[in-house]
């Protein structure tokens, strides 16, 4: 009786484990590619860069297959590893931002250009050299900073919650948005390096 139950706490302790290991597995889901993806669209589309264009819609016929295969998918593949497929990474808030972005990326650009500001390695913009500055600048440039951080985080928090996401990843998402926020810098430009030093591009 002893050896039984014994073998018995030993199954409920595996049993437990595989259960939180199981739940440490889905968590960890994160779709890099895609936020690769978006990001790149997004800083192109902000900066001013042309963005390929999108294929056009498929035939009907085509689309019902693909439906027919989609629904066969379902028996055999769990929901979490087609969210990233399934999953538009578009609406009005992403919209929104993205306008106002936009609008502000002009404004940006002559404190990129004389150092003032960088691209640090979290997806955000940070202060530089700001001592030619007047009083009156460094105010502007500080309410430019400051709201294009707003927006940064929100645009973050929303691409996360479009791919289901969770929370505690977001700051994931925003270093994939540094990448390519580094990569849509110009020539002379601050960015910070994964390490944390920065230097000119």
């Amino acid at each position: 009786l002893e050896m039984i139950r014994q073998t018995s706490s030993k199954l409920f302790i595996l049993m437990i484990l595989f259960m939180v290991f199981s739940c440490v597995t889905i968590n960890i889901y994160f779709p890099a590619e895609k936020v690769q993806k978006v990001a790149d669209e997004i800083a192109k589309e902000v900066r001013g860069e042309e963005v390929k264009e999108k294929p056009a819609p498929e035939p009907k016929r085509e689309k019902q297959g693909m439906l027919f295969n989609l629904r066969i998918a379902d028996l055999f593949v769990p929901s979490v590893a087609r969210a990233e497929s399934a999953t538009e990474v578009s609406n009005a808030v992403i919209r929104s931002i993205k306008k106002k972005m936009k609008r502000r990326f002009p404004q940006l650009v002559p404190y990129f250009n004389a150092g003032n500001i960088g691209e640090d390695n979290r997806g955000y913009l940070s202060l530089r050299n700001v001592s030619g500055l007047s009083v009156k600048q460094r105010a502007r440039l500080n309410k430019l900073v400051k709201a294009e951080n707003k927006d940064r985080q929100i645009l973050y928090t929303e691409v996360a919650k479009a791919l289901q996401i969770a929370p505690d990843q977001v700051s994931r998402v925003g270093k994939i948005f540094a990448k390519k926020w580094h990569e849509t810098s110009k020539k002379g430009w601050w960015i910070q390096l994964d390490e944390g030093t920065w230097r000119k591009k």
